[in-house]
């Protein structure tokens, strides 16, 4: 079915699903290992990536963004 899917739409796939899953178990991983061991180059590595794959996420997993227009909006700001 993957072959059917145009390249467009596999890389949205890729960029919406595949990264932030991927980006939770590597943040996961990496501080369970610091909670056990204390930082070390392993949790530090394995977090730089969390935070790299979190930046190139897109679509409804991605972490939002400061100036992102769908993020949660200040309370003390009106509304236009």
């Amino acid at each position: 079915m993957w072959a059917f899917l145009s390249a467009r739409l596999r890389w949205w796939l890729i960029l919406a699903i595949a990264a932030p899953l991927l980006g939770w178990v590597l943040g996961r991983i990496g501080d369970l290992i610091e909670s056990r061991r204390g930082p070390n180059t392993l949790s530090k590595v394995l977090q730089t990536c969390r935070g790299w794959l979190q930046r190139r996420s897109r679509g409804p997993l991605a972490s939002r963004r400061a100036g992102d227009p769908a993020g949660v909006r200040d309370a003390g700001a009106p509304a236009r």
